[in-house]
């Protein structure tokens, strides 16, 4: 079974209570890791063992061990250490910390008691705590100080470290609908194409879609098409890069005519092609099976 694994990645994600472990793990789930939150380490070989049996289905997790485990978690650096015999499986350690007076601040402000300190100051917990976890941040494979960071920073700096430069997670998807069967609701922006010449009106083309040749010369030959199009394209190449910096994994791009079978299907298709040599870019017709223009 071993030969048809590879390139299997396991991020542990662990450090200080409070110094940011939620939002690193929501910036793997950006990146398309399977996350598990708070795994207790006596579990850890039996899910390396569920990874080697899915044959490679699963090549991205990321675990986040703590103290919230304490009761196994001595059992921790053993664990971890122990990953090094499996040859087909890549491990990480990245370790969160703060310093004192943040972590006792962010408590404050969350107005939560520190796991190792129930019913003491968060001080307490917070220098047990660190005391606890220096033996494991000295086999970190990085570190990263939160104490001036904020939670977009950091997921910045996990996706500079990472992911790979070649894996261009940021996803572009056009979407084509019609406004006649309502607005989509995860749509981040919404362009109106209504105004432009429909083909709904030319017999010949009222039964086919925006995906075929005579359909989509017919949309895209209109001057005012045109123009549209090019100031389109010129916004999305303003807009995109700037989304992508603030770290968002994906946008919504969603083009509508009036019944999404004609000018918004044409539109997607040929702008989403545009985008596709700097994004990854996926076009998705919502109305295509139902909509008259």
């Amino acid at each position: 079974m071993m030969e048809d694994l590879h390139d299997i990645h396991v991020v542990i994600i662990t450090g200080m209570s409070g110094a940011g472990k939620s939002v690193a793990m929501r910036s793997f789930e950006d990146m398309g890791y399977f996350c598990i939150d708070n795994l207790p380490p006596a579990l850890l070989p039996k899910f390396i063992e569920l990874i080697e049996e899915s044959r490679g289905k699963m090549n991205k997790i990321a675990l986040v061990m703590d103290l919230r485990g304490r009761d196994f978690f001595d059992s921790l650096v053993d664990a971890i250490i122990d990953l090094n015999r499996y040859k087909w499986l890549k491990a990480q350690i990245l370790f969160l910390e703060a310093n004192d007076t943040t972590l006792v601040r962010r408590y404050k402000e969350a107005r939560r008691s520190h796991p190792l300190a129930r019913s003491q100051a968060p001080l307490t917990g917070i220098q047990k705590e660190r005391s606890m976890l220096e033996t494991l941040k000295g086999h970190a494979n990085l570190i990263i100080d939160t104490t001036n960071l904020k939670p977009l920073e950091l997921r910045e700096r996990i996706r500079q470290y990472f992911m790979p430069q070649s894996d261009n997670s940021f996803i572009v998807n056009m979407l084509s609908f019609g406004f006649k069967y309502g607005l989509p609701i995860d749509a981040d922006l919404v362009f109106d194409i209504r105004f432009l010449p429909n083909p709904h009106y030319i017999e010949s083309l009222r039964p086919r879609t925006g995906l075929e040749e005579d359909v989509s010369s017919y949309v895209l030959k209109w001057p005012e098409t045109k123009e549209f199009v090019d100031k389109m394209i010129d916004l999305l190449e303003f807009m995109l890069p700037h989304y992508k910096r603030e770290g968002k994994s994906q946008l919504i791009v969603a083009i509508g005519c009036t019944g999404g079978k004609h000018r918004s299907v044409a539109l997607a298709e040929h702008i989403g092609k545009v985008f596709a040599k700097d994004y990854h870019t996926r076009i998705t017709h919502r109305d295509i099976e139902k909509g008259n223009g």
